[in-house]
């Protein structure tokens, strides 16, 4: 196991660049929803946020496949074969002329991406532990975050020149450079002693170990609570500020501007967290994420729309801290699944996303002319998110 006197920088930033395969291939589509969905025959704006949720819906099923399959057969294969999914997928998408057809597709390629996603998690916890792992997370987290700072400006630029369907060529030609890179590069994480004998009950057995270490378990809903919140603004941050506030022209960079909140957030995250500990990060965090959205709610509930200024300000501090808590609460659930680092990935993303996507849906459909339900539904997950983050607090004092 590595520490940190021998830190390998070129495995964080492969590690880093197999997850932002995902984030470019969600972040880049989001300028060009409304002409998909008008190319496709479907003008209503809320059945375009399906192109986006139904991508997390691929990678939450989709774990469960490759993390098990991991364990037996090791790390890297398994990521050679989610990247094939994800080709097969792309064509289905940019060659079809049905949006049923390509809601298909986008769960596919979420399928598919699900391999690289949670198989690099897998792969850190195969190198590390602890605080410090936590500290991996957070700077491959940071890393990650710069393609949402890029990936919709990037998505426009190819909408004014081209067409929608060169953004799937863009992601198609990315993933193709990170495959070759981790081919040459990166070796199995995984040795041969430490792999599970594959059986057909492989999986059934990994869930029962995953279920027996609480605390796993209730980080994992933590990290739905949050990613499902989340996803609703992932969802519908088009809408809002090309349709609300119409600043179609403008909204690259303002999605953009607060991803670097996040990224700024995971960075300070990696100085700090070895010092203060994951736990009490993640729970000052949580703090601050319910404080945001509640106060958000109570002084606009009247529904009408802010003046922007005081709508970024708001998002800017809510994504703020949740930049802290995305490294936190995979570290915290995977701290005691080390002996099954594929498996508990797989589990820990496949809850969380399962969760996610129909807080997404759902909460998405009544952000139609006000912000005012994504925060309803901020303030929601981060009280209950406190909930079981004071349970947990309770129990480590007993």
């Amino acid at each position: 196991m590595q520490n940190q006197q021998n830190f390998k920088y070129e495995f964080v930033a492969l590690m880093a660049s197999l997850m932002s395969i995902v984030a470019l291939s969600i972040d880049a589509l989001l300028p060009a929803l409304p002409k998909i969905g008008t190319s496709l025959g479907v003008f209503d704006a809320n059945k375009h946020q399906l192109l986006i949720t139904m991508i997390f819906l691929g990678l939450g099923f989709g774990q469960l496949i490759f993390g098990p399959l991991s364990d037996s057969f090791g790390r890297k294969p398994i990521v050679y074969f989610g990247f094939i999914l994800f080709i097969i997928a792309s064509i289905i998408c940019v060659t079809t002329t049905s949006f049923e057809m390509m809601i298909i597709g986008r769960v596919l390629q979420g399928v598919g991406l699900s391999s690289p996603r949670s198989l690099s998690i897998s792969m850190i916890r195969d190198e590390f532990n602890g605080d410090h792992m936590a500290k991996i997370l957070s700077i491959v987290v940071m890393f990650f975050i710069l393609v949402p700072v890029i990936a919709p400006t990037l998505g426009q630029f190819l909408l004014n020149f081209f067409n929608w369907e060169s953004i799937f060529y863009v992601n198609l030609i990315f993933g193709v450079i990170i495959m070759i890179w981790f081919w040459i590069r990166q070796p199995e994480t995984l040795c041969q002693e430490k792999r599970i004998k594959f059986t057909s009950h492989l999986f059934i057995d990994g869930i029962k170990e995953f279920f027996k270490h609480k605390e796993a378990v209730a980080y994992t809903l933590v990290s739905g609570f949050i990613t499902g919140s989340f996803m609703v603004y992932l969802s519908t941050s088009q809408q809002i500020f090309q349709v609300q506030y119409n600043l179609a022209d403008l909204f690259p960079y303002i999605f953009a501007s607060l991803a670097i909140s996040v990224g700024l957030a995971t960075y300070l995250n990696s100085k700090f967290v070895v010092k203060f500990g994951m736990f009490r990060m993640a729970y000052v965090s949580i703090i601050a994420y319910a404080f945001i959205s509640i106060l958000y709610v109570v002084l606009f509930w009247s529904g009408i729309n802010p003046n922007i200024t005081v709508l970024l300000s708001f998002f800017a501090l809510q994504f703020f801290a949740v930049g802290f808590l995305f490294g936190n609460l995979r570290a915290l659930a995977m701290q005691p699944l080390g002996h099954i680092a594929g498996t508990g990935a797989a589990i820990n993303g496949f809850i969380s996303t399962v969760m996610a996507v129909p807080i997404a849906n759902y909460i998405g459909g009544f952000v139609s002319d006000s912000v005012l339900p994504l925060f309803m539904g901020f303030s929601l997950f981060g009280i209950l998110s406190l909930v079981v983050f004071i349970a947990l607090k309770s129990k480590l004092q007993a």
